[in-house]
C-alpha cells in the first residue's frame, strides 16, 4: 500500500512546488512591470519638463543653460540619464500623435531626426499600444509608451525552462525506477524458481530413495521398512509435492478466500514442524497457543499457512546449532483484528538489516536467496489486507507481528 501511495504523494508535492514557482515568478513579473510603469511615467514627465524648460529658457534644448533655469534643467537631465539606465524601452507621443522622443533601450537603433527612423519608431510604438497596459497618458499632453525590458522576457522563460528540466529529470527517474523494478522482479522470480526447486527437491529425493528401496529384493526391503510404512511415507512426500505446486500456482493469480480459523492454521503448522524440528536443529522447541474468542479470518488457507511457515523457518534458521524456543501466539486485538506473534529467543536481527528484511534478496543466511519473507509480506499485505512487522525482544530474540482483518459476520 505504501509503495502505491508514495509515488502519488511525491507527484502531488512536485506539482505544488512547480505551481508555486510559476505563481511566484508571475508575481515577480507583475511587480517589475508595475515598477517600470511608474518609471515610464516619471520619464514622460521629465521629457515634458525638459521640453517646456527648453522652450522657455533657450532655443536649443540640447545645450544646458548656464543662466536662468539651468539648474532645474540639469536635474531633469540627470533624472533622464538615470531612467535611461533601467533598460526599459520608452517612447513619448505628444498630443498631436507624433512620436517625439525615445529612450536608448529600444530593441533597434533609430534616429528620430530622419523619416525612416521616425517611421520605425512609430511602427514599434503602435505594436506596444495594442496592449493598453503599455500606455501611460500624461495630463492630456500626450502619452508614454513602454515595453518590457530584456530581463523581464528572460524571467518569463525561467519557470518554463525549470519545468522542462524537471520533467526531463522525472522521465529519467521513472526510467531508472522501472529498470530497477524490472531487475528486482527478475531477481525475485529467479529466487522463487530456486526456492521452488529447493522445496520440491526434498520430497523428490525422498521418493527416489524409496523407489530404490522398493526395487530391492523382498528380504532386503522388509529388513529396512514394511511396505505399509513405505507407502505412508511416499504418500506424505506426494502430498508435500502437491502442496508446493499449489502454493506457487496461487502466487500468480488472485486466490480464492474462505473463512479460516487460526486453530486450523496454527494446528497445521504444529503438525508440520513437530516431526521435522529434530532434523532442523537440536534443542528447538515449538510452542503454540490460540486464545479463546479469536475471530475467524477470510483467507486462503494454503497461502496463509505458507506465509507463517516462512516466518517460523526464519526463526528455526536463527536458532540452528544453538537451540532455543519458538512460539506462535494468536489472540484478538483491541481493534477486533487477529494478531499473530511468531517469536524466538535467538540472536536477533541487526537494525540495519531489520529495516530491509522483507525486501527481495535480503537474507541472514549465507546460502539463502531472500525470497521467503518477501513472499510472506506479499501474501499478508497484498492478498489478505493485513500487516506484518518485525521487532526485537527485550531479552533477546525477534518477534514477527502479523495483523489480519477478521472475516465479516
Amino acid at each position: 500500500m505504501r509503495r502505491r501511495v508514495w509515488p502519488a504523494l511525491i507527484a502531488v508535492a512536485a506539482f505544488v512546488v512547480f505551481a508555486s514557482y510559476l505563481a511566484y515568478t508571475q508575481y515577480l513579473v507583475q511587480q517589475i512591470r508595475t515598477q517600470h510603469r511608474i518609471n515610464s511615467r516619471i520619464w514622460g514627465l521629465v521629457q515634458q519638463g525638459i521640453l517646456s524648460s527648453a522652450q522657455q529658457e533657450r532655443p536649443d534644448p540640447t545645450v544646458p543653460s548656464e543662466t536662468t533655469g539651468g539648474g532645474e534643467l540639469t536635474v531633469l537631465f540627470e533624472i533622464q540619464a538615470y531612467l535611461d539606465s533601467l533598460d526599459v524601452p520608452m517612447i513619448v507621443r505628444n498630443a498631436a500623435g507624433e512620436y517625439t522622443a525615445a529612450s536608448d533601450d529600444l530593441p533597434f537603433e533609430a534616429d528620430l531626426e530622419t523619416v525612416a527612423g521616425r517611421r520605425r519608431v512609430a511602427d514599434y510604438a503602435q505594436r506596444l499600444e495594442r496592449d493598453p497596459r503599455n500606455v501611460i497618458e500624461v495630463q492630456g499632453r500626450g502619452a508614454v509608451i513602454f515595453g518590457d525590458p530584456p530581463l523581464l522576457a528572460w524571467l518569463r522563460w525561467v519557470p518554463w525552462l525549470v519545468v522542462t528540466g524537471a520533467i526531463t529529470l522525472v522521465f529519467v527517474a521513472v526510467a531508472i525506477i522501472r529498470a530497477d523494478l524490472r531487475a528486482e522482479r527478475e531477481r525475485l522470480w529467479a529466487a522463487m524458481a530456486r526456492e521452488l526447486a529447493h522445496q520440491m527437491g526434498t520430497p523428490l529425493s525422498s521418493l527416489q530413495g524409496w523407489m530404490e528401496v522398493l526395487a530391492l529384493p523382498a528380504p532386503e526391503r522388509e529388513a529396512m521398512a514394511t511396505d505399509e510404512h513405505i507407502a505412508r511415507v511416499m504418500a506424505a512426500d506426494v502430498e508435500r509435492l502437491e502442496r508446493v505446486s499449489r502454493r506457487f500456482e496461487l502466487i500468480g493469480k488472485p486466490p480464492a478466500l474462505d473463512v479460516v480459523t487460526m486453530d486450523e492454521i496454527v494446528g497445521e503448522l504444529r503438525d508440520y514442524f513437530a516431526p521435522r524440528l529434530p532434523r532442523f536443529g537440536r534443542g528447538i522447541v515449538l510452542r503454540t497457543r490460540v486464545e479463546s474468542a479469536v475471530p475467524a479470518v477470510r483467507a486462503n488457507r494454503v497461502l496463509l499457512a505458507w506465509a507463517i511457515e516462512n516466518v517460523v523457518k526464519n526463526a528455526v534458521d536463527a536458532l540452528g546449532g544453538r537451540g532455543g524456543r519458538i512460539s506462535i501466539l494468536a489472540h484478538a486485538g483491541p481493534d477486533g483484528h487477529v494478531h499473530v506473534h511468531v517469536g524466538d529467543n535467538g540472536p536477533g536481527i541487526a537494525q540495519a538489516l531489520r529495516d530491509h528484511i522483507f525486501d527481495p534478496g535480503v537474507t541472514t543466511k549465507s546460502g539463502g536467496w531472500g525470497v521467503g519473507l518477501s513472499l510472506t509480506r506479499r501474501i499478508i499485505q497484498d492478498l489478505h489486507g493485513g500487516r506484518i512487522a518485525v521487532r526485537s525482544r527485550r531479552r533477546g530474540g525477534t518477534v514477527f507481528d502479523i495483523v489480519l482483518p477478521p472475516a465479516a459476520p
